[in-house]
Protein backbone atom coordinates (compact mmCIF):
# COMPACT_ATOMS: atom_id res chain seq x y z
CA UNK A 1 0.00 0.00 0.00
CA UNK A 2 1.38 3.35 -1.12
CA UNK A 3 1.63 6.43 1.31
CA UNK A 4 1.24 9.78 -0.05
CA UNK A 5 3.81 12.61 0.23
CA UNK A 6 2.19 15.76 0.33
CA UNK A 7 3.60 19.59 0.35
CA UNK A 8 3.06 20.68 4.41
CA UNK A 9 2.29 23.95 5.89
CA UNK A 10 4.79 26.26 4.64
CA UNK A 11 4.01 29.08 6.89
CA UNK A 12 1.96 31.69 7.36
CA UNK A 13 0.38 33.14 4.07
CA UNK A 14 2.62 30.50 2.03
CA UNK A 15 0.47 28.69 -0.21
CA UNK A 16 2.34 27.02 -2.76
CA UNK A 17 6.41 26.52 -3.44
CA UNK A 18 8.48 25.26 -6.53
CA UNK A 19 10.00 21.87 -6.36
CA UNK A 20 13.55 22.29 -6.41
CA UNK A 21 15.13 19.14 -6.83
CA UNK A 22 14.15 15.88 -6.21
CA UNK A 23 16.40 13.50 -3.39
CA UNK A 24 15.18 10.47 -4.14
CA UNK A 25 14.32 8.81 -7.01
CA UNK A 26 11.92 5.75 -7.87
CA UNK A 27 13.07 2.16 -6.18
CA UNK A 28 15.36 4.44 -3.25
CA UNK A 29 15.15 3.33 0.00
CA UNK A 30 14.01 5.86 2.24
CA UNK A 31 13.98 6.10 6.18
CA UNK A 32 10.55 7.95 7.81
CA UNK A 33 11.49 11.71 7.90
CA UNK A 34 14.23 11.39 5.43
CA UNK A 35 13.92 13.80 2.97
CA UNK A 36 13.06 13.36 -0.34
CA UNK A 37 12.54 16.35 -2.09
CA UNK A 38 13.20 20.22 -2.18
CA UNK A 39 10.94 22.97 -2.07
CA UNK A 40 11.63 26.62 -2.82
CA UNK A 41 9.03 29.05 -1.32
CA UNK A 42 9.03 32.71 -1.38
CA UNK A 43 11.69 32.86 1.27
CA UNK A 44 13.93 29.65 1.90
CA UNK A 45 14.30 26.29 0.34
CA UNK A 46 12.84 23.57 2.73
CA UNK A 47 13.09 19.60 2.60
CA UNK A 48 10.15 17.49 1.94
CA UNK A 49 10.03 14.78 4.48
CA UNK A 50 8.74 11.24 4.02
CA UNK A 51 5.72 10.19 6.24
CA UNK A 52 6.65 6.93 6.55
CA UNK A 53 9.16 4.62 5.81
CA UNK A 54 9.83 2.20 2.66
CA UNK A 55 10.85 2.73 -1.16
CA UNK A 56 10.30 5.75 -3.22
CA UNK A 57 7.39 5.14 -5.74
CA UNK A 58 5.91 7.63 -7.95
CA UNK A 59 7.02 11.27 -8.72
CA UNK A 60 3.77 13.17 -9.27
CA UNK A 61 5.25 16.69 -10.10
CA UNK A 62 8.56 17.75 -11.72
CA UNK A 63 11.55 19.68 -10.67
CA UNK A 64 10.41 23.77 -11.48
CA UNK A 65 6.68 23.06 -10.78
CA UNK A 66 4.45 24.83 -8.64
CA UNK A 67 2.63 23.03 -6.01
CA UNK A 68 0.31 24.12 -3.32
CA UNK A 69 0.18 23.47 0.10
CA UNK A 70 -1.90 19.98 0.39
CA UNK A 71 -0.82 18.69 -2.87
CA UNK A 72 0.35 15.06 -3.26
CA UNK A 73 3.61 15.25 -4.83
CA UNK A 74 4.95 11.61 -4.81
CA UNK A 75 4.56 8.11 -3.07
CA UNK A 76 6.11 5.84 -0.69
CA UNK A 77 5.85 2.33 -1.00
CA UNK A 78 5.48 -0.11 1.73
CA UNK A 79 8.75 -2.76 2.26
CA UNK A 80 12.18 -2.33 1.40
CA UNK A 81 13.69 -1.74 -2.10
CA UNK A 82 14.35 -4.69 -3.94
CA UNK A 83 17.33 -7.19 -2.94
CA UNK A 84 20.20 -6.61 -5.11
CA UNK A 85 21.70 -9.76 -7.18
CA UNK A 86 25.02 -11.20 -7.16
CA UNK A 87 26.84 -10.89 -10.00
CA UNK A 88 28.99 -13.71 -9.32
CA UNK A 89 26.66 -16.00 -7.76
CA UNK A 90 23.86 -16.92 -11.12
CA UNK A 91 21.22 -15.19 -9.53
CA UNK A 92 22.38 -15.63 -5.54
CA UNK A 93 21.44 -13.29 -3.39
CA UNK A 94 23.18 -11.09 -1.46
CA UNK A 95 21.95 -10.21 2.11
CA UNK A 96 19.95 -6.87 1.98
CA UNK A 97 21.91 -3.59 4.23
CA UNK A 98 19.92 -0.63 5.38
CA UNK A 99 20.83 2.07 3.19
CA UNK A 100 22.31 4.95 5.59
CA UNK A 101 20.44 8.40 5.82
CA UNK A 102 22.63 10.98 4.98
CA UNK A 103 22.27 13.00 8.46
CA UNK A 104 23.25 9.56 10.32
CA UNK A 105 26.67 9.31 8.68
CA UNK A 106 30.18 9.96 11.12
CA UNK A 107 30.97 13.36 11.07
CA UNK A 108 29.01 16.50 12.21
CA UNK A 109 29.22 18.52 9.19
CA UNK A 110 27.09 15.28 7.05
CA UNK A 111 24.07 17.26 8.20
CA UNK A 112 23.14 18.98 4.79
CA UNK A 113 21.49 21.80 4.53
CA UNK A 114 18.99 21.86 1.23
CA UNK A 115 21.11 23.78 -0.69
CA UNK A 116 24.08 21.61 -0.19
CA UNK A 117 22.39 17.97 -0.78
CA UNK A 118 21.26 19.21 -4.32
CA UNK A 119 25.07 20.08 -5.19
CA UNK A 120 25.80 16.52 -3.77
CA UNK A 121 23.45 14.75 -5.58
CA UNK A 122 23.61 16.75 -9.02
CA UNK A 123 27.37 16.52 -8.86
CA UNK A 124 27.49 12.43 -7.56
CA UNK A 125 29.77 13.46 -4.48
CA UNK A 126 30.39 11.31 -1.72
CA UNK A 127 29.78 13.97 1.23
CA UNK A 128 32.03 11.89 3.83
CA UNK A 129 34.74 12.37 1.73
CA UNK A 130 34.61 16.24 1.48
CA UNK A 131 35.86 18.57 4.52
CA UNK A 132 33.78 20.94 5.87
CA UNK A 133 34.66 24.47 6.43
CA UNK A 134 31.36 25.32 8.22
CA UNK A 135 30.39 25.32 12.07
CA UNK A 136 31.10 22.52 13.42
CA UNK A 137 32.85 21.49 10.40
CA UNK A 138 29.80 21.24 8.54
CA UNK A 139 29.75 21.27 4.13
CA UNK A 140 29.03 25.13 3.21
CA UNK A 141 27.72 25.10 -0.88
CA UNK A 142 31.07 26.55 -1.71
CA UNK A 143 32.98 23.48 -0.27
CA UNK A 144 30.94 20.77 -2.21
CA UNK A 145 30.82 23.22 -5.13
CA UNK A 146 35.29 23.10 -4.83
CA UNK A 147 34.75 19.31 -4.84
CA UNK A 148 32.91 19.16 -7.86
CA UNK A 149 35.27 21.46 -9.34
CA UNK A 150 37.96 18.75 -8.77
CA UNK A 151 35.93 16.08 -9.22
CA UNK A 152 35.64 17.34 -12.61
CA UNK A 153 39.16 17.42 -13.42
CA UNK A 154 39.48 14.17 -12.37
CA UNK A 155 39.64 11.45 -15.11
CA UNK A 156 37.17 9.19 -15.49
CA UNK A 157 38.41 5.46 -15.88
CA UNK A 158 38.95 4.35 -19.23
CA UNK A 159 36.36 1.22 -19.05
CA UNK A 160 33.75 3.20 -17.79
CA UNK A 161 33.82 6.02 -20.26
CA UNK A 162 31.02 6.05 -22.80
CA UNK A 163 31.45 7.13 -26.32
CA UNK A 164 32.12 10.70 -26.48
CA UNK A 165 29.53 13.22 -27.96
CA UNK A 166 31.00 15.76 -30.09
CA UNK A 167 31.82 18.83 -28.60
CA UNK A 168 29.25 21.65 -29.42
CA UNK A 169 30.03 23.50 -32.56
CA UNK A 170 32.62 26.89 -31.51
CA UNK A 171 30.59 30.21 -31.78
CA UNK A 172 31.15 32.07 -35.25
CA UNK A 173 32.78 35.26 -35.95
CA UNK A 174 29.96 37.62 -35.55
CA UNK A 175 27.85 35.00 -33.92
CA UNK A 176 25.71 35.68 -30.82
CA UNK A 177 23.70 33.95 -28.33
CA UNK A 178 21.17 33.75 -25.74
CA UNK A 179 20.66 31.75 -23.08
CA UNK A 180 17.03 31.65 -20.65
CA UNK A 181 16.68 31.08 -17.60
CA UNK A 182 14.03 29.90 -15.06
CA UNK A 183 13.75 33.00 -12.35
CA UNK A 184 13.46 31.68 -8.92
CA UNK A 185 11.12 31.72 -6.50
CA UNK A 186 12.46 33.63 -4.73
CA UNK A 187 13.89 36.27 -7.51
CA UNK A 188 10.00 36.35 -8.51
CA UNK A 189 8.42 37.42 -5.03
CA UNK A 190 11.52 39.60 -4.91
CA UNK A 191 10.81 41.46 -8.05
CA UNK A 192 7.31 41.62 -7.28
CA UNK A 193 7.33 42.73 -3.73
CA UNK A 194 9.96 45.86 -5.06
CA UNK A 195 6.87 46.95 -7.47
CA UNK A 196 4.72 46.57 -5.41
CA UNK A 197 6.49 48.83 -2.55
CA UNK A 198 7.08 51.78 -5.68
CA UNK A 199 3.38 51.40 -6.41
CA UNK A 200 1.87 51.43 -3.40
CA UNK A 201 3.90 53.46 -1.09
CA UNK A 202 5.28 57.13 -1.87
CA UNK A 203 9.36 56.71 -1.26
CA UNK A 204 11.46 59.44 -0.80
CA UNK A 205 15.29 58.91 -0.05
CA UNK A 206 16.81 61.34 2.40
CA UNK A 207 20.58 61.67 2.84
CA UNK A 208 23.54 62.02 5.46
CA UNK A 209 27.29 61.05 6.23
CA UNK A 210 28.96 60.11 9.17
CA UNK A 211 32.39 60.62 10.51
CA UNK A 212 33.70 56.59 11.42
CA UNK A 213 36.81 57.56 13.32
CA UNK A 214 34.99 57.40 16.99
CA UNK A 215 33.71 53.62 15.75
CA UNK A 216 36.83 52.68 14.36
CA UNK A 217 38.92 53.63 17.41
CA UNK A 218 36.57 52.24 19.32
CA UNK A 219 36.69 48.33 17.16
CA UNK A 220 40.46 48.88 17.23
CA UNK A 221 40.78 49.49 20.88
CA UNK A 222 38.45 46.64 22.44
CA UNK A 223 38.09 44.24 19.21
CA UNK A 224 40.49 41.78 21.02
CA UNK A 225 39.50 42.19 24.93
CA UNK A 226 35.42 41.83 22.71
CA UNK A 227 36.16 38.26 20.94
CA UNK A 228 38.24 36.76 24.09
CA UNK A 229 35.26 37.36 26.39
CA UNK A 230 32.27 37.14 23.72
CA UNK A 231 33.66 34.64 21.00
CA UNK A 232 32.68 36.93 17.75
CA UNK A 233 34.23 39.47 16.15
CA UNK A 234 32.79 43.11 16.94
CA UNK A 235 31.84 44.27 13.70
CA UNK A 236 30.06 48.14 12.74
CA UNK A 237 26.65 46.33 12.38
CA UNK A 238 26.06 46.07 15.84
CA UNK A 239 27.12 50.36 16.37
CA UNK A 240 24.65 50.56 13.30
CA UNK A 241 21.65 48.63 15.00
CA UNK A 242 22.50 50.33 18.58
CA UNK A 243 22.16 53.66 17.09
CA UNK A 244 19.44 52.89 14.46
CA UNK A 245 17.48 51.33 17.49
CA UNK A 246 17.98 54.55 19.46
CA UNK A 247 16.97 57.17 17.08
CA UNK A 248 13.72 55.39 16.72
CA UNK A 249 12.47 55.52 19.97
CA UNK A 250 12.89 59.21 19.22
CA UNK A 251 11.51 59.19 15.83
CA UNK A 252 8.78 56.53 16.42
CA UNK A 253 6.71 56.85 12.97
CA UNK A 254 9.94 55.19 11.81
CA UNK A 255 9.71 52.24 13.04
CA UNK A 256 5.73 52.23 12.49
CA UNK A 257 3.21 50.84 9.62
CA UNK A 258 0.47 51.67 7.65
CA UNK A 259 -2.49 49.27 7.96
CA UNK A 260 -5.60 50.62 6.28
CA UNK A 261 -6.27 53.82 7.83
CA UNK A 262 -4.60 53.30 11.06
CA UNK A 263 -0.89 53.86 12.18
CA UNK A 264 0.67 51.02 13.67
CA UNK A 265 3.86 51.91 16.07
CA UNK A 266 5.46 49.43 17.63
CA UNK A 267 7.46 49.33 21.13
CA UNK A 268 9.92 46.74 19.81
CA UNK A 269 12.46 46.66 17.25
CA UNK A 270 12.70 44.23 14.72
CA UNK A 271 15.51 45.02 12.54
CA UNK A 272 14.99 42.97 9.26
CA UNK A 273 19.27 42.67 7.98
CA UNK A 274 19.31 41.60 4.77
CA UNK A 275 21.95 39.30 3.78
CA UNK A 276 23.29 37.68 0.85
CA UNK A 277 22.46 34.08 -0.23
CA UNK A 278 23.32 31.68 -3.25
CA UNK A 279 19.71 32.15 -4.24
CA UNK A 280 19.49 35.75 -3.70
CA UNK A 281 19.35 38.67 -0.91
CA UNK A 282 17.31 37.46 2.35
CA UNK A 283 16.19 39.22 5.13
CA UNK A 284 16.55 37.89 8.32
CA UNK A 285 14.85 39.49 11.53
CA UNK A 286 16.67 40.56 15.19
CA UNK A 287 14.20 40.91 17.86
CA UNK A 288 13.75 43.02 20.34
CA UNK A 289 16.97 44.66 18.62
CA UNK A 290 16.44 47.97 21.17
CA UNK A 291 17.24 45.51 24.41
CA UNK A 292 19.83 43.32 23.00
CA UNK A 293 23.76 44.06 23.73
CA UNK A 294 26.54 44.09 20.97
CA UNK A 295 27.81 40.48 21.44
CA UNK A 296 23.82 39.24 21.05
CA UNK A 297 23.44 41.71 18.03
CA UNK A 298 26.87 40.35 16.45
CA UNK A 299 26.48 37.00 17.43
CA UNK A 300 22.44 36.84 15.96
CA UNK A 301 24.00 39.10 12.41
CA UNK A 302 26.66 36.22 12.03
CA UNK A 303 24.79 33.18 12.87
CA UNK A 304 21.71 34.41 10.38
CA UNK A 305 25.06 35.57 7.61
CA UNK A 306 26.18 31.65 8.02
CA UNK A 307 22.99 30.07 7.78
CA UNK A 308 22.13 32.13 4.88
CA UNK A 309 24.96 30.35 2.46
CA UNK A 310 24.02 27.40 3.71
CA UNK A 311 20.27 27.62 2.97
CA UNK A 312 19.48 26.95 6.71
CA UNK A 313 17.25 29.40 7.47
CA UNK A 314 13.61 29.07 8.43
CA UNK A 315 10.47 30.75 7.15
CA UNK A 316 9.69 32.10 10.27
CA UNK A 317 12.98 33.32 10.90
CA UNK A 318 12.84 35.76 7.79
CA UNK A 319 8.89 36.86 8.58
CA UNK A 320 7.82 40.46 10.80
CA UNK A 321 10.19 43.10 11.04
CA UNK A 322 9.44 46.72 11.77
CA UNK A 323 12.92 48.48 9.82
CA UNK A 324 15.43 47.38 7.33
CA UNK A 325 19.35 47.84 7.11
CA UNK A 326 21.14 47.34 4.36
CA UNK A 327 25.13 47.07 3.85
CA UNK A 328 25.66 47.89 0.68
CA UNK A 329 29.12 48.86 1.69
CA UNK A 330 30.50 45.52 2.03
CA UNK A 331 30.31 45.01 -2.03
CA UNK A 332 31.49 48.60 -2.76
CA UNK A 333 28.64 50.99 -2.99
CA UNK A 334 29.30 54.73 -2.52
CA UNK A 335 25.72 55.60 -2.65
CA UNK A 336 21.78 54.23 -3.39
CA UNK A 337 18.22 54.96 -2.32
CA UNK A 338 16.85 51.77 -1.02
CA UNK A 339 13.21 50.29 -1.26
CA UNK A 340 11.48 49.65 1.63
CA UNK A 341 10.13 46.20 2.43
CA UNK A 342 6.59 46.70 2.96
CA UNK A 343 4.57 46.80 5.32
CA UNK A 344 7.49 48.48 6.86
CA UNK A 345 7.72 52.22 6.27
CA UNK A 346 11.69 52.92 6.49
CA UNK A 347 14.99 51.05 5.04
CA UNK A 348 18.40 52.33 6.27
CA UNK A 349 21.01 51.94 3.49
CA UNK A 350 25.17 51.73 4.67
CA UNK A 351 27.82 52.20 2.45
CA UNK A 352 31.37 51.75 2.02
CA UNK A 353 33.90 54.32 4.52
CA UNK A 354 36.10 55.68 2.33
CA UNK A 355 38.73 59.23 3.57
CA UNK A 356 37.47 62.08 2.47
CA UNK A 357 38.37 65.85 2.68
CA UNK A 358 36.27 67.04 5.88
CA UNK A 359 36.55 70.78 7.83
CA UNK A 360 37.55 70.28 11.82
CA UNK A 361 37.79 73.33 13.97
CA UNK A 362 38.31 75.22 10.60
CA UNK A 363 41.06 72.92 8.87
CA UNK A 364 40.52 70.89 6.36
CA UNK A 365 41.50 67.32 6.96
CA UNK A 366 40.92 63.37 6.02
CA UNK A 367 38.58 61.70 7.98
CA UNK A 368 37.04 58.01 7.25
CA UNK A 369 33.35 59.04 5.69
CA UNK A 370 30.17 56.96 5.26
CA UNK A 371 26.78 57.91 3.38
CA UNK A 372 23.85 56.47 5.27
CA UNK A 373 20.48 56.72 2.85
CA UNK A 374 17.08 56.65 4.62
CA UNK A 375 14.34 55.25 2.28
CA UNK A 376 10.72 55.91 3.89
CA UNK A 377 7.37 55.99 3.06
CA UNK A 378 6.08 60.05 3.11
CA UNK A 379 2.09 58.88 3.55
CA UNK A 380 3.58 58.22 6.99
CA UNK A 381 7.15 60.07 7.97
CA UNK A 382 7.78 63.52 6.98
CA UNK A 383 10.89 64.99 5.75
CA UNK A 384 11.71 66.92 9.10
CA UNK A 385 11.29 62.99 10.65
CA UNK A 386 13.39 61.66 8.13
CA UNK A 387 15.92 63.98 8.68
CA UNK A 388 15.84 63.67 12.80
CA UNK A 389 16.08 60.39 12.29
CA UNK A 390 19.16 60.41 10.37
CA UNK A 391 20.89 63.09 12.46
CA UNK A 392 20.56 60.92 15.42
CA UNK A 393 22.06 57.98 14.04
CA UNK A 394 24.96 60.74 13.07
CA UNK A 395 25.24 61.85 16.74
CA UNK A 396 25.11 58.42 18.15
CA UNK A 397 27.90 56.98 15.73
CA UNK A 398 29.81 59.83 15.68
CA UNK A 399 30.07 59.30 19.71
CA UNK A 400 29.19 55.85 20.75
CA UNK A 401 29.32 57.10 23.86
CA UNK A 402 26.04 58.18 23.80
CA UNK A 403 24.74 54.70 23.12
CA UNK A 404 25.53 53.89 26.65
CA UNK A 405 23.89 56.61 28.34
CA UNK A 406 20.94 56.66 25.96
CA UNK A 407 21.45 60.01 24.77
Amino acid sequence: MATEVKVPTLGESITEATLGAWLKQPGDPVAQDEAVASLETDKVAVELPSPTAGTMGEQRAKVGDTVAVGAVVATIEAGAAATPVNPEGAGENIAPKEAPREEEEDGPHLTLSPAVRRIVLEHHLDPSKIKGTGKDGRLTKDDVLAAAETHKAEPAPAAAAPSPKPPPAPAQAGERREERVRMTRLRQTVARRLKEAQNTAAILTTFNDVDMSAVMAARTRYKDLFEKKHGIRLGFMGFFVKAAALAAHDVPAVNASIDGEEIVYHDYFDVSVAVSAPQGLVVPVVRDAQAMSFAEIEKAIADFGKRAKDGTLTIEEMQGGTFTISNGGVFGSLLSTPIINPPQSAVLGMHRIEERPVVVDGQIVARPMMYLALSYDHRLIDGREAVTFLVRMKEALEDPTRLLIDL
